[in-house]
């Protein structure tokens, strides 16, 4: 072999060499790089991960929901049997709950046990409860909110959209039931509507209603306020 052919064949190798030197060169520098970023995505996942608001805390009571406007009883409804009562308790989750008023017309209630519902406003109630707790908590903040209505109902009968019995709030008149069981039925005598109402004594009274006088505002006396178990006849 030629001095020529010598150089020629060393070069060659040492090109070879360099060339596998590189490509582990920028092999390594891969790996490098690929590890550098999975350690970046866990500290930033990390982060992310801290920058979550904390759980709730266990002593942050559910709120219960009152009723919407449509059918919230005003601060004067007395509390009736059967009726269902939101006894909100704030930062006190186990005190917090919703619970019938019973036929003997009380609520069971832990820590109180047996409270005096019926008879009582919200209000009241929601003092007689506040008394009661301040034997365990220092500045107990009580809310009673009436879920549903049971104990106070009125009837609608006859040509209406929805007859059937509904809630009795204080406010109701025989303009505000005829529209909560959807209006009139065809051919609904309007002008011959009347009211039975039963007397304390036992006996019924039947109190006239003509729709068309009324909203034509005419006897506007005759929209009254319902009572309790009235039932409206529509014709």
């Amino acid at each position: 072999m030629t001095l020529r052919e010598r150089e020629l064949t060393i070069n060659s190798r040492s090109w070879g060499h360099m060339k596998i030197a590189s490509r582990s060169v920028l092999t390594i520098g891969v790996f490098v790089l690929a590890l550098s970023g999975l350690a970046l995505g866990q500290a930033n996942a990390g982060t992310v991960q801290s920058a979550q608001p904390a759980a709730l805390s266990p002593a942050a009571a559910p709120q219960l929901v009152a009723p919407d406007g449509k059918n919230t009883p005003g601060a004067d409804y007395v509390i009736g049997n059967n009726d269902m009562l939101g006894i909100n308790v704030w930062n006190e989750p186990q005190l917090t709950q919703s619970v019938p008023v019973r036929s003997d017309g009380k609520i069971s209630l832990p820590l109180m046990g047996e409270v005096q519902a019926t008879g009582r406003t919200p209000l009241q109630l929601k003092d007689d409860i506040t008394a009661k707790l301040r034997s365990y908590l220092s500045a107990p903040n009580v809310t009673v909110t009436v879920l549903q209505i049971n104990s106070q109902k009125f009837n609608i009968l006859g040509r209406v959209q929805r007859p059937g019995s509904y809630p009795l709030l204080a406010t109701t008149t025989i303009l505000d039931a005829i529209a909560e069981a959807g209006g009139f039925q065809d051919f609904a005598k309007q002008k011959e509507i009347y009211v039975l109402r039963r007397n304390p004594e036992g006996s019924e009274s039947r109190i006239s209603f003509n729709y068309k006088d009324v909203i034509r505002g005419r006897h506007s006396d005759e929209n009254i306020k319902l009572k309790p178990n009235d039932t409206i006849v529509v014709p």
